[in-house]
């Protein structure tokens, strides 16, 4: 039976669900809503599911309406949803918050008596068994049991995750706990045995060898994999997870980890560790990296390595500062006054974030520049699985030089790249100016010069443009309509054109931003119709592509309310963009 299809002969609507399941937890703050996320994410994987899970949430620590949606698949995916197969509203505000996802072919799962509506609830009492189970403050743990029982999750799988997740409790909380998501258990398997719910998705074998992390671990990992070993950042959601996992690590990995008062001095102590040698990262949000604009300069002028990821959500000011959106692009592109060369990034899978940290740290070292990497909130706060990264057996060279007497820290050289020393290796002074300098860091007025030295910042753009990375293109060879998105954008993307079923239609995901691969220009110039698919109000990356590339964008598709793109309105979007003329 397809996937939502609905049976009478019971009490209650059989509800027949395969190959991908919607699950949506809601309630307000404070009620356990990420605990069961995380749990039931884990104990689904081990038992062999592929599962995405992404989160959306009110700027509250308590009350509002919260939502995380967990999406267990055959094949892997890492896109969200509007359709909610499974709901566990968690208070009745849940409902409302959620009303226009919901279905008649959607279970939901919930306290009858606390959720007045008009619409048809499975009775869940999640309390009352909780309480049997020790108290009400086990009932997280009863949802955690119930959707277990859904899929048929074999009890000593639960009790024995359960067991290592509240190892840190006493023996009392931890037997509690247990107890409660068996109780739950026995109900979701009785929701099955009594024909209210049939769910059926296969397992994949390949669960176990991946790896299941939320995109700000990935970025983490990937700065580490690239060197990192100065962090200093003040926190600033959605990036301040990069901050803490780096924080949480830093004794194993010899990582020097600073709260800096502010953002002006976060990105100031970044550039010193590297004058010192060090490799460092800052990692903040587009109000954030506004106060860091100055000191990006600074960077472009003493011809500083940095490494700045920009975890974005939607301003301006405040904002919406726990949504989604990409938004800053331009203020990336143009900050810092003056004219100086800078790489940009955007990842849209967790293996692409490591790899593209990793490359960060060793192209802002190699060539003296700025590297920012662009994220956002529903890609930081998400899980997804992705194949075991690619250790580097050794760490990236580091780009320093022992220096001689008589050194030249801005030596005018042919590709625009000056040997790069550090104080106290080798003889020479490392002299740095924030004014225009001569070629030993001293202050100068010389216009000739300043014109020299302008040119030779300016030469390393070639450089940057001889390693940009080969964007992904997904399609066939002869489509006649091109769809070119960024960043977080690329599963719903890949998702959505592959339900379309259009073989006119490809894709292609550009992660190096600036400068572009050579690759884009080529794909744009073949596609009858370009439409780009970003969030943000004003087409940033769309304007982008037309400047560097000479040809037209036909065609934005655009969402800026602080929420992720569905897969299923994508879908609907990208068949009336096919179907219209080119603008």
């Amino acid at each position: 039976m397809p996937r939502g299809e609905t049976m009478n002969g019971s009490d209650h609507p059989q509800i027949a669900i395969s190959g991908d399941v919607s699950i949506v937890l809601a309630g307000a703050a404070g009620l356990g809503i990420q605990t069961i996320e995380y749990i039931l994410a884990r104990i689904l994987r081990s038992a062999g599911y592929n599962v995405f899970s992404s989160s959306e949430f009110m700027s509250r620590i308590r009350g509002g309406s919260n939502s995380t949606q967990l999406r267990v698949t055959a094949k892997k995916t890492s896109s969200y949803v509007d359709r909610i197969d499974v709901f566990i509203p968690l208070d009745i505000a849940a409902i409302e918050h959620c009303e226009n996802r919901i279905t008649d072919r959607t279970l939901i799962l919930g306290e009858k008596d606390m959720l007045v509506t008009h619409h048809r609830v499975v009775d869940c009492p999640f309390t009352k068994v909780a309480q049997e189970a020790g108290g009400k403050l086990f009932a997280s743990s009863v949802g955690v049991g119930v959707v277990c029982g859904l899929f048929g999750i074999e009890p000593a799988v639960i009790e024995a995750f359960m067991a290592r997740h509240f190892a840190s409790k006493n023996a009392e909380i931890v037997q509690k706990n247990i107890a409660a998501a068996k109780a739950g258990l026995d109900m979701g398997k009785k929701f099955v045995t009594d024909g209210v719910v049939s769910i059926v998705v296969d397992k994949d074998e390949t669960v176990s060898k991946d790896c299941f992390m939320t995109g700000a671990e990935a970025i983490a990992l990937g700065a580490l994999a690239g060197g990192c070993d100065f962090v200093s950042s003040y926190p600033m959601s959605p990036s301040t997870t990069v901050l803490e996992f780096l924080a949480s690590h830093k004794n194993d990995f010899g990582i020097v980890v600073e709260q800096a008062e502010d953002e002006i001095a976060a990105l100031n102590m970044a550039l010193g560790a590297w004058y010192a040698g060090a490799r460092g990262l800052v990692t903040t949000s587009g109000g954030g990296f506004a106060l860091m604009c100055e000191a990006v300069s600074l960077a472009g002028m003493i011809e500083s390595p940095a490494v700045i990821h920009v975890g974005q959500r939607p301003g301006p000011a405040t904002g919406l500062p726990t949504r989604t959106e990409q938004g800053d692009l331009d203020l990336v592109l143009y900050s810092g006054h003056g004219e100086f060369p800078r790489a940009i990034f955007a990842p849209g899978t967790n293996d692409a974030a490591f790899s593209v940290m990793r490359k960060a740290f060793d192209i802002a070292d190699k060539f003296q520049v700025p590297c920012f990497v662009l994220t956002d909130q529903f890609f930081l706060d998400s899980s997804s699985a992705s194949p075991a990264f690619e250790i580097p057996g050794k760490p990236d060279e580091k780009h320093v030089t022992t220096t001689e007497a008589g050194y030249k820290r801005y030596a005018l050289t042919e590709n625009g790249v000056s040997p790069r020393g550090v104080p106290g290796k080798g003889e020479g002074i490392v002299c740095v100016d924030s004014d225009e300098h001569t070629e030993q860091g001293y202050i100068t007025e010389d216009l000739d010069l300043r014109v020299k030295m302008v040119d030779k910042r300016m030469r390393k753009l070639k450089l940057l443009e001889d390693e940009t990375l080969v964007p992904r293109f997904i399609g066939p060879e002869n489509f006649d309509t091109l769809i070119v998105c960024w960043g977080s954008n690329f599963s719903c993307v890949r998702d959505a054109l592959a339900l379309a079923g259009d073989s006119r239609m490809a894709m292609l995901h550009v992660t190096q931003l600036y400068p572009l691969h050579l690759t884009v220009k080529h794909r744009m110039e073949k596609a009858r119709k370009v439409v780009v698919v970003e969030n943000n109000a004003t087409g940033q990356f769309a304007r982008l592509l037309s400047r560097e590339t000479g040809y037209p964008v036909h065609e934005t598709i655009l969402k800026y309310n602080g929420m992720p793109f569905s897969v299923e309105e994508l879908v609907s979007r990208l068949s009336a963009a096919r179907l219209q003329p080119k603008k």
